[in-house]
């Protein structure tokens, strides 16, 4: 068996902020159930002792949400535990967790150092546009709060990255943020394109993202991240980083550019799992982790079609001499009415025009 990734959520689609681009609460809406509560030991415990006996090497495990601190420490704790008492030799575990950072005080940063959690902050860069999404169910913006954690994280030492959703606002700031997050010394740093609500026209909420700021977006920030380069700064932008790795002949480690969906379990706090946090719906479950074994939910996803699904390539891909970078995008961003190609297909097409060059001899200059 391969090495097993898990992305659990403990508190269910539970947060303490009301962020306008929120795609999980979108998702939870829309279910028989919007919200699990929060995990209990029994569908934790069963997690872990089923994922002894269908992994190898090692199994990750990535906490989300919602907001995944709201299930609290000492449910972190107990996890651990369980894992550590639970695994046998020559299984290693990893932990990660996507954080809005609010709550997160010294306490919380010293188990996530003692036990080696790979942290992801949310932060849209700089205050104005991170306040204007990202409030608190009181209406108000949580900036401040988020560079708080960011420097508790750091006096503990605590490894982590920025994740920063791109919405149309913030396309058009892209060089205030980027310079604000370098001057924090961000140097780990992960942007997303926002997600129109499902089943909705795209380009119909105050945060989206049209395909051509996102191409303007992506060229201004190659310029930015670029030019850092040249001058001897080099800050990890994920995208950029894997775009660099794929034309150097390997395979991309970032789920959305590799062309079709991989094998994945998203398991909800009631142990309902499904293929991927961006179907987290009743229609996509594939069973439960207290009643099915982990080839019965690889037999129900076959049966639903969704990675074979994703395979599907559009004719006018299969001549676009920009395919095997793009790979026509995450699922979640294809559109039947462009014959299932991606919302972003001219964006990719303009912007790879206008890097290749570059992004050919950033991987000499950054080792990658």
């Amino acid at each position: 068996m391969p090495p097993l990734s898990i992305l659990l959520k403990p508190a269910s689609s539970g947060c303490n902020l009301r962020c306008a681009y929120c795609f999980y609460a979108d998702e939870a809406s829309v279910r028989a159930a919007p919200n699990y509560g929060l995990m209990s030991k029994e569908v934790s415990h069963t997690l872990i002792d089923k994922a002894v006996g269908a992994a190898e090497g090692s199994v990750t495990f990535l906490f989300q949400g919602g907001e995944p601190t709201l299930a609290g420490l000492e449910f972190y704790r107990d996890f651990v535990a369980h894992v550590q008492d639970t695994f046998p030799r020559g299984l290693t575990a990893q932990y990660a967790i996507q954080t809005n950072g609010t709550l997160l005080d010294e306490e919380w940063c010293r188990f996530f150092r003692e036990h080696r959690f790979l942290v992801g902050l949310s932060l849209d860069g700089n205050r104005a546009c991170h306040d204007r999404f990202r409030r608190d169910g009181a209406g108000k913006g949580t900036y401040d709060q988020v560079l708080r954690a960011a420097r508790l994280l750091d006096r503990a030492g605590v490894e982590y990255n920025v994740l920063t959703v791109v919405t149309g606002y913030l396309a058009k700031h892209i060089q205030s943020v980027f310079a604000a997050l370098c001057k924090g010394g961000f140097r780990f740093q992960q942007y997303i394109p926002c997600l129109d609500p499902l089943e909705a026209e795209r380009g119909g909420e105050s945060y989206s993202l049209s395909p051509k700021e996102y191409e303007e977006f992506l060229k201004n920030l190659f310029d930015l991240w670029f030019r850092e380069l040249e001058q001897g700064r080099y800050w990890s932008v994920r995208y950029f980083d894997n775009l660099v790795w794929m034309l150097r002949g390997h395979a991309p480690e970032q789920c959305s550019m590799r062309g079709c969906c991989s094998l994945q379990y998203l398991v909800e706090a009631d142990g309902s799992v499904y293929p991927c946090d961006f179907y987290g719906l009743d229609q996509y479950r594939l069973g439960n982790i207290l009643e099915h074994a982990w080839d019965e939910l690889d037999q129900t996803r076959e049966e639903i079609g969704f990675i074979a699904e994703s395979r599907h390539v559009p004719e006018r891909c299969k001549g676009c001499q920009w395919y095997l970078l793009c790979r026509n995008g995450c699922r979640r961003d294809r559109v039947p009415g462009l014959e299932g190609r991606s919302y972003y297909c001219q964006a990719y097409a303009g912007f790879f025009a206008y890097a290749l060059p570059r992004l050919r001899r950033a991987g000499s200059m950054i080792g990658l």
